[in-house]
Parts: C-alpha cells; structure tokens; sequence
C-alpha cells in the first residue's frame, strides 16, 4: 500500500486486525509503526521476525522516503527531519489518535526525533539497538579500529566518509560486517542457510544514497539528548552488550534522560538483537507492551 505524502509516494503494509473480539466488545490494538535501520534499510528485514508482536499489537511497516518500496527523489531529501514528518503525515493520513514506535538502530534515531516533537501523538516507544547522539559515531569507529580486519577498517571508512558508489560495494559491506552485527555470524552457514540468506538479500531494496546522505551529513550533528527529559510515554530500551555500531552506552543514556523508561540488556547480542536472543526480544517486548500498554 502508498500514501502520497509530503511531496513522495511512501510504502507501508500493515499486519494483523486492528480491532479484535473481547467477549461482547470489539478491543482496539495499539497500532504500532516499524521503523527500519540503515537510513537506506528497508522494512522487509522484520518480516516474519515481528510477526508475533501482531498479535497483541497492530503492525504498521514502512519504507523511508528514498528506500525500499517506496519511491526515490533528491538524495538530499533523505532526511530525519523528513523521516519524521513522513511519519507524521502516515499517522495523519491513517486517521489514528496514537501510536507506538518500534525503531532499531537508525528507526529508533527517529522514533526518538518523532517523539521529542510530537509526543502527544505517541502512545510508547520501543528502542533498539539506537543512539541519542552523533557520539555513537566515536565509540563504534574505536571498536573497529581495535578489532577490525584491515579490510572491515577499509569498508567501514566508506561508510563514516558516506561515501558508498554502488549497491554491490553496500553488499560488499554487509558481507564484510556480517559477523560485527550478528553475534551468532556462521562463517559456514548450510546450503539451506546460505539459501535464506541470499533470498533475504534479494528482497531487500537497500539504498547506499539514503545512507551517504546521514553518515556523510546529517547524522555527524544528530543529537537529541537535552530534549529526552520532556518524553513523557512509556520506553523500552533494548541495548546489546556487544553491539558494534550503537554501543551499549548509548542506551545507557537513553534510559537516564527518559523518565518513564525501562532499560534491558542483552548479553548475548549485537546489533542484530532478532538474530542473536529472537525469543529473549519477543518475551521483553510482549512483557513490556502486555505490562504498559494493554492495561
């Protein structure tokens, strides 16, 4: 499905009944919007990961201006301050009061820059695997620098230099990063493995502009950690104690600058989180929502 918004056409695909049978009454879910990571990822990589979540929440995914499935224009319209408003025009146009964010790494940057502007709009936020802060930058070019291959340093200064030419070199990247994100990488996957993954792959719709444009620009003055104090919903924070790329401080902060927040950290994960601990995420994230949200 589109939404023409804000001057694009912007993809979303919804999952699971919004309003369910209780007794003699129709209960309405919370409606919970997907934000993927890169920026320049797309929402295919949660599908069928979040599928349980559907069941007591209403899933809403969506496609960033620029990525995936929905349509391109300007690099320099690959923006958060667009991401955001994109997300507030989709709200609009869904007609919906409240809503939840879901946002992991570079989704959750915006779900928290949609939550410091309108935070009447938003039921609960559910972080993963994010930052606060350009800072995160810093700590993760000092973990490769200590741990990485002379070839992962090489890709990796593609990245912060945003500076990425092609789709393959992007592949190229993720292949050489593989086992930073996931702390469950198999070098020697099976035939049934490698297969899974290549057809991940092949769905996905990744956009190397979408990620110059932040790590190249907008993401070296990112920052809005003075502002988490005025968040008022209840947050769930995911860190994870291995992750190369949002380091587990940075969800530290996160927790000591958001009132209502509650902080869980994984300690057998990267970034990859649903790869790493998938039943540990789907317990906290269902005991949170079950506990906060379906009272």
């Amino acid at each position: 499905m589109y939404a023409n918004i804000n001057g694009t056409r912007i993809f979303f695909d919804v999952e699971g009944a919004g309003f369910v049978p209780d007794g003699p009454l129709l209960r309405e879910k919370p409606v919970c919007f997907v934000l993927h990571g890169g920026p320049g990822g797309d929402h295919t990589i949660y599908k069928p990961a979040l599928s349980p979540i559907s069941e007591y929440m209403q899933l809403v995914y969506i496609d960033n201006r620029g990525s995936g499935l929905s349509d391109r224009g300007p690099q320099s319209t690959y923006s958060l301050e667009n991401n955001v408003e994109d997300l507030e025009a989709l709200r609009q146009f869904l007609g919906l009061k409240q809503i939840v964010l879901l946002g992991q790494s570079y989704g959750g940057m915006v779900a928290l820059s949609y939550a410091v502007k309108y935070p009447d709009n938003l039921k609960a936020l559910l972080l993963v695997t994010t930052s606060p802060s350009f800072r995160f930058l810093e700590g993760a070019k000092r973990i490769v620098e200590e741990s990485g291959t002379p070839e992962q340093k090489a890709v990796c200064d593609i990245l912060w230099n945003g500076a990425f030419e092609s789709f393959e070199q992007l592949k190229r990247f993720y292949e050489l990063m593989g086992p930073f994100y996931s702390n469950t990488y198999n070098p020697n996957p099976s035939e049934e493995e490698r297969q899974k993954a290549v057809n991940a792959q092949m769905r996905q719709q990744r956009s190397f502009e979408a990620l110059n444009e932040g790590f190249g620009g907008f993401l070296k003055k990112y920052d809005v950690v003075d502002k988490l104090a005025a968040i008022p919903v209840p947050t769930l924070i995911i860190g994870a104690i291995h992750d190369w790329i949002t380091p587990v401080e940075e969800s530290y902060v996160i927790a000591d600058n958001i009132p209502s927040s509650e902080l869980v950290i994984f300690q057998n994960s990267s970034h990859s989180v649903l790869k790493d601990e998938y039943d540990h995420f789907h317990t906290v994230v269902q005991g949170f929502v079950k506990r906060r949200l379906l009272v």
